[in-house]
Parts: structure tokens; C-alpha cells; sequence
């Protein structure tokens, strides 16, 4: 992968984010610097596509708290995973049906819908330009052309936000 003027994609910035997430599983320092963010965007003190995936673990069902970054595309809000298939957010989402909640100030209960393949190039696009963090994870440069990203969509889940008119209710 060449290097770019991008900071978050060269140099010191890729390996340590690479080192934080190796094998695709974040080591203890990124653990804490998630759950640290996690909190900070649940209340509410990170720009507003900056938030909290509430999901319940698909093996403890115990609520896992995951700091993300909401893309806005053509009217919709999308959250990828910028670690793709072994992102342990995405085997819970799955597991829970979609049903998911999200933080940012506000308790939001949402429904998250897998975007088929060929829809996900210019969410995932849209994505890098604003989630610096997550452009040492994915093999295309944020300005590359859309058949760049259609190259790598099937390695990256995305899920489209919708909300959850069911939750909340019972029986």
C-alpha cells in the first residue's frame, strides 16, 4: 500500500494501529481506549456522528459497549467495520437480530440492516473521510476511485441504521 500525505495511513500512525488491532482483535490498550471513547460518546462529548453501539454479547448477553462513527450517505446512516468480517461487534449485531442501541446523549434503539456488497463503495468511502482512525484497517486510500472500494466492500460489514419502532415493548 503506498503512502499517502494522509497521517493516519503512513508512518507512526499505521503501525500502531495496526499493532493495537493485530490479527483483527484489539489488544489491551486499544480495550481501554475503546471503553474510554465508548463513554465519552455515549454522554454526548464527541461530535455528533461519533457514537456508542450498545449490543447484547452473543455468548455472555451481557450489553458490549463499542465507540463507532455513524457515515452519512444519500440521506442514510450506515456504521461499518472498519476491523471487517472478525469484528466482534458484527458476529453480536447478527447474533441480536439487528436490534441494537445506539448513545450519543441519548438512548437510541435502532434496527441495524446488512447493505448488500455492491452498495457499500461509496458508504465505505464515505466512512474514511470521516473516521481517520479506521483508514490503517482498509487496504484503499479514502480519495481512490469507486472501483477501489468495490474491490474490498465484501471484506467490510455495513449496516444501514434504522430505528427500532419494537423496542421497548414487551410481550
Amino acid at each position: 500500500m503506498p503512502a499517502t500525505g494522509d497521517p493516519y495511513r503512513a508512518g507512526i500512525w499505521r503501525r500502531h494501529a495496526r499493532w493495537m488491532y493485530r490479527g483483527g482483535r484489539a489488544n489491551a490498550l486499544a480495550r481501554l481506549l475503546n471503553g474510554l471513547s465508548a463513554r465519552q460518546y455515549a454522554a454526548g462529548l464527541a461530535p455528533g456522528h461519533w457514537v456508542t453501539l450498545e449490543v447484547p454479547g452473543r455468548r455472555t448477553g451481557r450489553v458490549v459497549s463499542v465507540p463507532l462513527v455513524v457515515a452519512d450517505h444519500d440521506g442514510g446512516r450506515y456504521l461499518v467495520a472498519m476491523l471487517g468480517e472478525r469484528a466482534n461487534w458484527v458476529a453480536n449485531v447478527r447474533a441480536a437480530g439487528g436490534r441494537a442501541v445506539l448513545r450519543h446523549g441519548r438512548r437510541e434503539p435502532v434496527r441495524l440492516v446488512e447493505v448488500a456488497v455492491a452498495d457499500r463503495p461509496p458508504i465505505l468511502r464515505r466512512h474514511l473521510a470521516l473516521a481517520p482512525g479506521a483508514r490503517p484497517h482498509v487496504p484503499v486510500d479514502r480519495h481512490a476511485p469507486p472501483a477501489d472500494f468495490a474491490r474490498v466492500a465484501a471484506g467490510f460489514p455495513v449496516f444501514r441504521i434504522l430505528p427500532d419502532p419494537g423496542a421497548g415493548r414487551t410481550g
